[in-house]
């Protein structure tokens, strides 16, 4: 049995600074498409494994202000934090220099294995969303379903992911034709993990047992692949599902925002 120290010392050694980098200039400042930048990092210890105490992280916090301030093209900048991380005074230091805290979500952590095997309920089809139509129906589902509008730039994007060897998979699941639930799995390079994302279902359709077949079918798809855990940052309302799932808790995480005065402060989906 992995306890949850076991899952959290993995997730901070695999899916930390470089494994949330992908596609960015360095490890820890990264600029992504659209004025979008992304700070995040492994440890805040000194190269001597010294942490910081709060004037300590007060200067890290202005050294990214300084980053941020270098880039006029940046529009929105998020700084991902964690509940585990030693990091006195971190909050005030972000929302002193205009950073804004956003809700925290819960990262889950669990065994890909055991959270395979889970038949999609009578009625419900699953299935791999593989053309452009097929994504999109699911896209604008999700998009219906959380109140954005994501979809124009989520499905080209997934394509040219997918065109260039990305083992990135969106999946839904139909009922009569419709998409009523849909969700992407995300193997992360060089890891043993994938991470689950945007799961959505129509609320006339949640808890029949859907979302959790479907996480099902997500993971079965990877395992060959060679995926032993699989994570997610999940809101409040979907904790419960995952925890029902198999998937622990480990820690919190909470994004702060930098947003340009006069952009749409619209995010990237990473």
């Amino acid at each position: 049995m992995i306890d949850r120290t076991q899952l959290l010392a993995a997730y901070d050694q695999q899916l930390r600074s470089e494994a949330e980098m992908t596609g960015t200039l360095s490890t820890e400042l990264g600029i992504y498409e659209g004025g979008q930048g992304f700070v995040s990092y492994a440890s805040l210890a000194d190269r001597d494994g010294h942490l910081p105490d709060a004037a300590g992280v007060r200067a890290l916090v202005a050294s990214v202000a300084a980053w941020v301030r270098e880039h006029p093209e940046l529009d929105e900048v998020e700084v991902k934090t964690r509940a585990h991380d030693h990091a006195p005074g971190l909050h005030q230091a972000l929302e002193q220099a205009g950073f804004a805290a956003q809700a925290a979500e819960s990262v889950m952590v669990g065994s890909a294995q055991g959270l395979a095997g889970v038949q999609a309920p009578s009625g419900i089809t699953l299935e791999q969303a593989q053309t452009e139509a097929a994504m999109m129906a699911a896209a604008r589902m999700e998009d219906h379903v959380f109140g954005t509008q994501l979809a124009g730039r989520m499905v080209p994007e997934l394509l040219r992911r997918q065109a260039a060897g990305e083992p990135v998979e969106l999946w839904a699941a139909l009922a009569e034709g419709r998409v009523v639930s849909a969700g992407r799995i995300d193997p992360v390079a060089g890891t043993e993990f994938a991470g689950i994302w945007g799961g959505a279902t129509l609320p006339e359709y949640r808890g029949r047992g859907i979302y959790r077949a479907l996480t099902s079918a997500r993971v079965q798809s990877v395992l060959r692949r060679g995926v032993r855990w699989i994570h997610s940052d999940s809101t409040q309302d979907s904790r419960p599902i995952l925890e029902r799932a198999g998937l622990v808790k480990v820690t919190e995480t909470t994004p702060y925002l930098w947003t340009r005065a006069g952009s749409d402060g619209e995010s990237t989906e990473r």
